[in-house]
């Protein structure tokens, strides 16, 4: 039932899973008058018995023929396969048959085919054959006569035609043919030697009358010869063709000294120009004989002038090594306009220069450029590709290494001209002064900063054209010891000092604590003179990293790490600090007075809120004096500018409140006055980086967090003054929700400028430590609602009247 109830869906409550008889029997009769109708109730469900009877009855003699007809269909299945079976055997069985017809038939043609090829093969090889003794046996009669156009022609001929006969070397015949080939061509090779001996002797002069064609074809068969043979033809002819420079300038000859280099590099030319108009048409082309003679030339010389330069180091002078090194690259660089640099290998490997990628550096000019008067660094410059100073020259250092060794005089000069140049700028400015006040762009730089980077890059571009090994090393050695002269001789030496023991670098007169007191402020001059210092060392700072890159460049590979001028430019950087430290500290020390005249004052006599107190008006006086100077002679460092606006907030506020703790007893109206003259510093701080400037800029968000925090602790300060005292629990909770100062000396400090005595002090002492460990809770806000209203008429009036008081003043 469950079965057929899944498979068949039905609604009739007798095919239910969970049938209940009795649950049924009660819903056919719900009472008793139901039961009048039982009869035909009962007559129902027989009907309906009696057809799923018939439809039971049906379905089973449905199924009595059904197992007899399945295996029928296996049966018909099984004898298919069979059949299917059988015809592919047949298939199979005539396939075989066709393959081993096929098989019968190619054979025959296969045995033609490698007949065919072997004969091929045969007819071939004797064609090679007769060939080959045919001509083995011209070569022979040709080589005798010395007809050598013939015989290169039928020399590659032979050669190409043996390379056939390596697997018959086995056969007598054969190996006798190789080696009559090869016994002609060593015959060919000494007689093609003799000939040239004969031609051009080592002893004597060359031959009357120039090269003949004779000569000329022996070098055409000399390519196909062994290439020793044309090696030594060459060697030979090149030795020959130089033996006369090897007199002329021998070690003990006037001619041979650097100061006519010259005459070496003229008389190669001049034997270059002869060589072409008489052998040039003998050697092949693909000789290169020129570019041979020119780079023995440069060998032999480079050898000679390393012995010279060896035995008479003492006479070696700046100008005339530099004299031989510019014409010695300029000889270089024409043999690399004139020639391809393809012969090196033969003989020492020259390495060649790397040539260093595109860069933005400032320094990266072109050789034009070297002599200019000034470094420009601006951004449409470094964004500009640079040419890549040292040129693809295969033949660069193939004679100028010798004058390697001697560059210590090189650099022993530039350091000499260096310290010259350092004393010179410190005796300028003793006598001319600082420079003057270049307000509309921004603060002069120091001319002299330009003057010693031009120099720089004058010796940088000098030198690696001599040498990009040790002697860059030791040039940036040099730099750098008068990169730390110029911090301190030019820029740190010369920043303004307030005493004799200052240094230089740090303002150590004590001010009076006495108001109106006249104050050491640097003068408008001095001022603007530290602004100068600053940027030139700005300047520095930036060109200083540039030349450490092109320093980098310019050197070879394995020696860029040595290279570092981290050092100085942490020096620069200290030098900019100082000099932000010295603008800070007269400004920090012009307004100690007024904050001095402030924790004079007599505050608990004060009587009235009136405007800003005069030491307000003082502090602000000064910084009007001083912002805009630093402000407009520093415009090109904005950041620093930004800087010192830090430094001196960092510094003025602290000190501005260690100074409001030291007013004491105030008033009650004193605080109010305080907090008056509070809130306008801190508008004015605010305001500092744009303060008298025509262009108001908003101030750095750093800087504003500072100032605003700063100055709100100190108003948090007047605020827990200004309220009272008493309840004294209500007190100290608004203490320590205000201002949040876990310290007992800051706690103790409010308490003296309320005036309280010594015995309500310990009160609250004792009191603000029990309070201490517990923050401020909910329960407790209501009660510091009295630290504004004790008395809510007075406190009310107060409040309103300070807050007219700073409107008005805004």
């Amino acid at each position: 039932m469950c079965v057929y109830v899944y498979v068949f869906p039905s609604q009739d409550p007798l095919d239910r899973a969970d049938f209940n008889a009795v649950e049924y029997i009660n819903t056919l009769f719900p009472t008793e008058q139901s039961l009048a109708n039982i009869d035909e109730v009962v007559n129902k469900i027989k009907l309906k018995i009696r057809r799923l009877d018939d439809s039971i009855r049906t379905v089973v003699r449905g199924q009595t023929n059904v197992g007899q007809d399945g295996r029928q269909a296996l049966e018909e299945a099984q004898k298919a396969i069979q059949q299917l079976f059988g015809k592919i055997k047949d298939i199979k069985d005539k396939a075989e048959k066709s393959e081993q017809m096929v098989k019968e038939i190619t054979r025959d043609i296969k045995q033609l085919d490698h007949a065919k090829r072997h004969l091929t093969t045969s007819i071939t090889t004797l064609n090679h054959l007769h060939m080959l003794a045919g001509g083995v046996d011209s070569l022979e009669a040709m080589t005798r006569r010395r007809q050598y156009g013939e015989v290169a022609n039928l020399l590659q001929g032979v050669v190409n035609v043996l390379e056939h006969f390596n697997k018959y070397m086995g056969i007598p015949q054969i190996r006798q043919l190789s080696e009559r080939v090869k016994a002609a061509q060593n015959e060919l090779g000494q007689q093609i030697l003799a000939d040239f001996e004969e031609a051009f002797p080592s002893q004597g002069t060359k031959r009357p009358g120039g090269p003949s064609n004779v000569l000329r074809d022996a070098c055409l068969v000399a390519n196909v010869l062994d290439p020793r043979i044309k090696q030594e033809i060459i060697k030979k002819f090149i030795k020959q063709h130089l033996s006369e420079y090897l007199v002329l300038f021998q070690e003990n000859q006037d001619v041979a000294w650097l100061d006519k280099i010259d005459r070496r590099y003229a008389w190669i030319k001049r034997q270059l120009v002869d060589y072409e108009e008489k052998y040039g048409r003998m050697f092949p082309p693909e000789w290169y004989m020129t570019e041979r003679i020119s780079v023995e030339f440069c060998h032999i010389t480079r050898t000679e002038l390393t012995k010279i330069m060896r035995t008479r180091a003492k006479e070696i002078e700046v100008k005339l090594l530099l004299f031989a090194i510019q014409r010695t690259t300029n000889f270089e660089g024409l043999l690399a306009k004139r020639f391809s640099g393809c012969t090196l290998g033969d003989g020492t490997v020259q390495k060649k220069t790397e040539v260093p990628p595109p860069s933005t550096n400032p320094f990266l000019e072109d050789e034009a450029g070297t002599e200019t008067d000034e470094i420009v660094i601006e951004k449409s410059d470094t964004d500009r590709p640079k040419k890549p100073k040292v040129p693809d020259n295969p033949f660069h250092g193939i004679v100028s290494k010798c004058f390697e060794p001697h560059l210590y005089v090189y650099i022993e000069s530039q350091d000499k001209n260096l310290g010259e140049l350092i004393d010179r700028f410190v005796a300028d400015f003793k006598a001319q002064g600082p420079p003057k006040p270049n307000v509309d762009e921004g603060g002069a730089v120091l001319p002299s900063c330009a003057d010693l980077f031009v120099y720089y890059k004058k010796c940088m571009v000098q030198c690696s054209q001599l040498s990009t090994g040790e002697p860059m090393i030791a040039l940036t050695t040099i730099f750098q010891k008068y990169l730390r002269e110029y911090a301190w001789k030019i820029l740190s030496g010369n920043l303004p000092k307030t005493s004799s023991s200052s240094g230089g670098l740090t303002i150590t007169s004590l001010l009076k604590e006495k108001e109106g007191s006249e104050v050491a402020k640097f003068t408008f001059e001095e001022l603007c003179l530290i602004c100068s210092i600053l940027s030139t060392a700005e300047y520095c700072l930036a060109t200083t990293q540039q030349l450490e890159e092109k320093l980098k460049e310019k050197v070879d590979a394995s020696l860029m790490e040595r290279i570092n001028l981290t050092g100085e430019m942490d020096t620069f950087s200290i030098v900019i600090s100082n000099s932000i430290q010295l603008l800070v500290q007269d400004l920090d020390a012009a307004c100690d007075p007024a904050l001095t005249a402030m924790s004079k004052m007599q505050w608990q006599n004060v009587e009235h809120v009136g405007d800003q107190s005069p030491y307000v008006t003082s502090v602000i006086l000064h910084i009007k004096q001083n912002v805009p100077i630093i402000r407009d002679n520093l415009a090109s460092t904005r950041k620093y500018f930004t800087q010192f606006c830090i430094k001196f907030a960092n510094s003025f506020i602290p000190k501005f409140i260690n100074h409001l703790f030291k007013c004491k007893p105030i008033s009650m109206v004193g605080a109010e006055q305080l907090l008056l003259d509070t809130h306008s510093l801190k508008m004015v701080l605010l305001d500092l980086p744009s303060i008298g400037s025509q262009v108001v800029r908003k101030a750095p968000a750093s800087y504003t967090k500072i100032v605003v925090k700063g100055m709100t602790r100190a108003e948090m300060i007047l605020k827990v003054v200004m309220a009272p005292h008493e309840p004294p629990v209500v007190f100290v909770d608004n203490y320590i929700k205000l201002l949040a100062d876990c310290s007992t000396d800051t706690f103790q400090k409010i308490l003296d400028m309320k005036g309280l005595k010594r015995s309500e002090q310990s009160s609250m002492l004792e009191l603000f430590r029990q309070r201490l460990p517990a923050p401020a809770s909910g329960a407790e806000n209501p009660g510091s609602l009295a630290l504004s209203a004790p008395t809510p008429e007075q406190e009310s009036s107060r409040i309103r009247k300070l807050e007219k008081l700073i409107k008005k003043r805004l």
